[in-house]
């Protein structure tokens, strides 16, 4: 059984009146519960309204189910941030105004499990994908080899061979002294 998920983070709403709404749609299939919200006069409906279209195209495009099939599994609200802001008052005191934020989520499942049906790609073989790669001149790209790989190595390790011997280390030292002065 699928789950299908659509979350809605700080909206500018208070999660106590957003709860009323929700109360009201939890539990119910999606087509039921969009015409119960299009017809309440609150403020959270046109915010839950929309999550809800999204949790919908989200089943009908990415998992292929239909909206006929689909009930409100789940929804929550929970309490975002609170903006605080303060406004004058008499004899020099400031009045504090609270503005709440919630955090919506809604959870789709299925009403009737559908079959599962495996999607199969043609995807092409990795070695067709190097050769058709572009470089960045328009040239097509050279494909590397494994013994390409090995030479590549043993050109850097020979780029940064370290010195061993005391008496390479002295003279290189004398050498950079001499060029100082």
């Amino acid at each position: 059984m699928k789950e299908i998920k659509a979350k809605l983070r700080y909206s500018r709403i208070s999660p106590r009146k957003t709860r009323l709404l929700v109360d009201v749609v939890r539990g119910l299939p999606v087509v039921k519960a969009e015409s119960q919200l299009k017809f309440r006069r609150l403020k959270a409906t046109p915010i839950v309204l929309k999550l809800l279209k999204s949790a919908i195209a989200n089943a009908e495009h990415n998992e292929k189910l239909k909206k006929s099939n689909l009930y409100i599994k789940k929804i929550s609200v929970d309490g975002g941030p609170v903006l605080k802001r303060f406004t004058p008052k008499a004899f020099g005191r400031a009045g504090s105004i609270r503005k709440p934020t919630s955090h919506i989520e809604i959870v789709l499942a299925e009403i009737k499990p559908s079959e599962d049906k495996k999607e199969t790609r043609d995807l092409p073989a990795p070695t067709e994908v190097a050769s058709h790669r572009i470089g960045r001149h328009g040239k097509k790209a050279k494909e590397t080899s494994k013994k390409d790989i090995v030479k590549k190595q043993s050109t850097m390790n020979n780029k940064t061979k370290k010195i061993t011997s005391n008496k390479e280390r002295k003279s290189i030292d004398t050498k950079k002294t001499k060029q100082k002065k």
